[in-house]
């Protein structure tokens, strides 16, 4: 196994990478022969778009894990930044793109105010992101007047939907992907990226450095916080109604989708393409757990399972390298 890992072509891929694009087409596999029709298109465009807004809210809190830092609060400020731009578009009068572009300043703020609290403040992020959770719910609720929004349709003005799909075509596939790339080169090939990096290793060492350690702790949290606004335009796009109080449910899926993908939960060791494979795994598992006849709870079971392996890989993982 050493000598598979130690393989230059196996190293340069990522030999965690690979095993879980084994996983992948592996289950794709099985529910494939296990559900009638599971191949067809309708499953697959279902299971992109579950992918596709759980994937932008894992990207973003794999900057936050990097940093060693921790973020629950994504699924309610994505659900907040849905509320609040799609109220100013329906009840406001706002026209499409500026209610898009609210909904990426709404997930700017909240960001913002996160990763000041935890880098300036020194407040715990645990702390902070439960506080911004509740606080998300209830600003969403008291803007709304606790309704539901109902975004537009394709055929009464709703384009954005076209950053989802174009017929039978996944045009968020494109996009999703192509805003992983640029997650990765911030993460991997710049300055910042490698010091938000270094906070999750050895804080200490950065600081006594000369680094300022507070402005980029926070700068992951200000993306994160800008991906989760990106985020609620594609959860909109695939499922048009949103109500006030959720998104509770996404924080788990997107922290085991980034876990999953090789990101320490310790911090220091990020993987952008290990997180975008986890979460289609965790598409993936949901359609098939509905295809497969099971309730929304199985998928809650399984999630749970999947961090908990992960966490106790990853544990197990740096007592080896130790």
């Amino acid at each position: 196994m050493k000598k598979i890992k130690e393989n230059p072509i196996i190293k340069k891929l990522g030999f965690n990478r690979i095993i879980l694009t084994g996983v992948l087409i592996l289950m794709y596999v099985i529910l494939s022969f296990s559900v009638k029709n599971f191949a067809g298109m309708p499953r697959i465009m279902s299971a992109l778009n579950y992918a596709y807004f759980l994937g932008f809210l894992s990207l973003g809190v794999t900057f936050v894990i990097a940093t060693g830092g921790i973020d629950f609060s994504i699924g309610p400020v994505m659900f907040c930044c849905a509320l609040i731009s799609g109220y100013s578009l329906t009840s406001l009068g706002v026209p499409m793109l500026p209610a898009l572009i609210i909904s990426i300043l709404v997930g700017l703020i909240f960001g913002t105010f996160n990763g000041y609290l935890v880098a300036y403040w020194k407040v715990p992020p645990f702390i902070v992101s439960m506080a911004s959770m509740n606080i998300a719910k209830g600003v969403a609720s008291v803007f709304t007047k606790t309704q539901s929004v109902s975004w537009p349709q394709l055929a009464k003005g709703g384009w954005f939907r076209l950053l989802v799909k174009n017929g039978q075509i996944p045009i968020g596939v494109v996009i999703f992907l192509a805003i992983a790339v640029i997650c990765s080169i911030i993460l991997n090939h710049t300055k910042g990226g490698r010091y938000m990096l270094s906070l999750g290793s050895n804080r200490e060492a950065v600081r006594l450095s000369g680094v300022d350690i507070k402005k980029w702790e926070m700068l992951a949290y200000v993306i994160c916080g800008v991906l989760a606004g990106i985020a609620a335009i594609y959860f909109v796009g695939a499922y048009t109604t949103v109500q006030p109080g959720y998104g509770d449910q996404y924080n788990n899926e997107a922290i085991a989708g980034c876990v999953m993908g090789g990101t320490s939960m310790a911090g220091g060791l990020a993987s952008i393409g290990g997180t975008v494979i986890g979460v289609f795994i965790i598409a993936l598992l949901q359609e098939g757990i509905l295809a497969l006849g099971f309730t929304k709870d199985y998928q809650l079971i399984m999630t749970g399972i999947i961090v908990i392996v992960a966490v106790y890989a990853d544990v197990m993982a740096r007592r080896r390298k130790n």
